[in-house]
C-alpha cells in the first residue's frame, strides 16, 4: 500500500467506520488551530504551528492522539480515564470520543506556542 502524502489520502485509506472519527478530529484541530499547517509526519496526520502541535492516527481499536505533552501536564486528572504513554492518548472506538477534550488539548498547545 502506498504511503499517504496528505491527510485526505490518510483518511481515505482507513476503514469506512473510522473515517468519520478522523474527519471530526481533523475538524476539531483545525478549529482550535486555524493557523496550523497540515502535513503527514511519521506517517500520521500532523499539525504544525512553529512547532508540532499534534499528530493523530487510526489503530484497530483506538484513535491515537500524540500531543507530546509531558510533565507538568495540565490534563493529568482528565487523562486518568485513558490509556496514555509518552505524550500519547488512546481514545477507544467502543466508547464515546471526547472531541471537546481533544480541542482543549490543542487550544492549550496553541496558547503555549503563542506565549513562547
Amino acid at each position: 500500500m502506498k504511503k499517504p502524502a496528505t491527510i485526505d489520502e490518510y483518511i481515505a485509506s482507513q476503514s469506512e467506520a473510522v473515517r468519520p472519527v478522523l474527519e471530526k478530529v481533523r475538524e476539531i484541530i483545525r478549529n482550535a488551530a486555524p493557523d496550523a499547517i497540515e502535513k503527514i509526519s511519521w506517517q500520521m496526520p500532523s499539525f504544525w504551528q512553529g512547532e508540532y502541535l499534534v499528530h493523530f492516527c487510526a489503530h484497530k481499536n483506538h484513535l491515537g492522539i500524540h500531543t507530546g505533552i509531558t510533565e507538568p501536564n495540565p490534563f493529568t486528572d482528565k487523562l486518568s480515564a485513558y490509556k496514555t504513554s509518552k505524550g500519547t492518548i488512546q481514545f477507544r472506538y467502543d466508547k464515546p470520543i471526547d472531541y471537546e477534550f481533544i480541542g482543549d488539548i490543542v487550544n492549550w498547545k496553541v496558547g503555549k506556542i503563542m506565549n513562547n
